[in-house]
């Protein structure tokens, strides 16, 4: 049974962020920035929002057309990164999310400083499944849904996996882990993964 899969429109931005906000808030990443569950309550949807309209300005969230499971990405040329490594995009995002919380911040500016530069490539952001939904495959079917076309044009993908399980379904999909951790100040790791285009 195939997935219908579309572009998602700004009509859809509060289905993406409602999805990506329950799919995310017991994540260990968006545990570390909002350790309190007040906090992340209040907060976390704000990130959230804040990461959906990035995405719609400089990239392509799709959908599945039963909107159960979305997934956002970004084309990165090659240098591209590196030009944004130090730019005030995660002070912005602090400030538009929890000002008073560095944690924001932090992340998006180590997430930054790892994110390779040499190569142009695909950059699946994050991607969120109705908890209920879990399971049947969405995820595997957004993502090959652009891994087919960096297939065909010849264009590596990258992510950084939050979780072990995560992982575990991107290394099926034929990304491998890149052999360096990423280590929160005292919190958890994140797996950077790299992807080859498949000829």
């Amino acid at each position: 049974m195939g997935v219908a899969i579309r572009a998602a429109g700004e009509g859809d931005r509060e289905l993406v962020v409602r999805l990506l906000d329950e799919a995310f808030r017991d994540d260990p990443v968006s545990a570390w920035v909002f350790p309190g569950e007040e906090q992340r309550r209040t907060f976390h949807p704000r990130l959230m929002a804040a990461f959906t309209d990035i995405v719609f300005a400089e990239g392509r969230i799709d959908l599945t057309e039963d909107g159960a499971a979305c997934a956002l990405w970004l084309d990165v040329p090659a240098g591209g990164e590196e030009e944004h490594a130090d730019d005030d995009g995660p002070a912005q995002v602090r400030e538009a999310v929890e000002p008073a919380n560095e944690r924001v911040e932090t992340v998006g500016r180590l997430t930054a400083g790892i994110h390779p530069s040499d190569r142009a490539h695909a950059y699946l952001w994050m991607i969120g499944v109705a908890s209920e939904r879990q399971g049947e495959g969405l995820g595997t079917a957004l993502i090959s849904h652009v891994l087919d076309r960096c297939d065909r044009e010849g264009l590596p993908a990258y992510l950084e996996a939050s979780n072990a399980r995560s992982r575990a379904l991107y290394e099926r999909l034929g990304f491998e882990f890149t052999g360096r951790v990423l280590d929160l100040p005292d919190g958890p790791g994140m797996w950077p993964m790299w992807r080859e285009p498949r000829g």
